[in-house]
């Protein structure tokens, strides 16, 4: 039996272990809730466990409906308010770091007319499901813009593109699967190498955002930070603005 083709773009499930456990200690908590015993002796201590699991269960599931929104509704929104922080000529040349299966990659290609998008990622699948170089060509495909753009496999520590290539580069919660501290502040660097004067990095992340505005000021640039929409991301997001001054 024949598969059917994709017809719309699939942008994935984000950190999807982290959607399941909560999903699942949630569950297990409110099945515990109603099975276990209601009162446990601690030494001189008694606890109540239904309480207790009640109130972690529900606050566990009340975060994977949260995160769920986001990763199927409240990303585009996220996606269309990065974009919105630039203002568009359409000439631009611009580098998706860390661009998954494409959200940010298509976004910013549907800004230009004679400029091209340069997506730079490895593809883990424990950062987004279903993660791969194809899927994001197969997105790129599907909306019509895979002639503007280039998909690059490299680590963002050290990129291969010269010294002011791009007039544009966005990033969404990728910096912070770089858990090496010394390699994260590579990447932040190359940002900043790699980006032409006058041009604008704007990276977005869940923590970590004082780390990057810190680096890319040391590294001459001009920052600004600011948060998300509350109501569109989970968990919250802040979006670092750094604007490179031209010499």
């Amino acid at each position: 039996m024949t598969q059917p083709l994709q017809s719309k773009p699939d942008y994935g499930i984000d950190a999807p272990a982290v959607l399941r456990n909560l999903f699942l200690f949630g569950t297990l908590c409110i099945i515990l809730r109603f099975t276990a015993p209601r009162l446990v002796h601690l030494g001189s201590i008694d606890v109540l466990l239904h309480p207790m699991f009640a109130w972690t269960g529900g606050f566990l599931l009340a975060e994977a409906f949260l995160f769920l929104y986001y990763v199927k509704v409240g990303k585009f929104g996220h996606r269309d308010l990065i974009l919105s922080l630039h203002t568009w000529r359409g000439d631009e040349q611009v580098l998706d770091v860390g661009c998954g299966r494409g959200l940010l990659l298509a976004g910013a290609a549907k800004h230009l007319t004679t400029g091209h998008a340069t997506g730079l990622d490895i593809w883990s699948t424990t950062d987004m499901g279903g993660n791969a170089a194809a899927a994001t060509e197969r997105n790129l495909q599907l909306e019509g813009i895979a002639d503007r753009c280039t998909l690059v496999s490299e680590g963002a520590q050290a990129m291969r593109f010269a010294d002011a290539s791009f007039n544009v580069i966005v990033s969404n919660l990728c910096l912070h699967n770089i858990y090496d501290r010394p390699t994260r502040q590579k990447a932040v660097a190359e940002i900043a190498r790699v980006l032409k004067p006058g041009g604008v990095a704007i990276l977005s992340d869940y923590k970590l955002t004082a780390e990057y505005a810190q680096q890319l000021t040391a590294e001459g640039l001009a920052v600004t930070r600011r948060w998300g929409n509350p109501l569109a991301t989970f968990p919250p997001l802040r979006i670092v603005i750094a604007r490179k001054p031209i010499v």
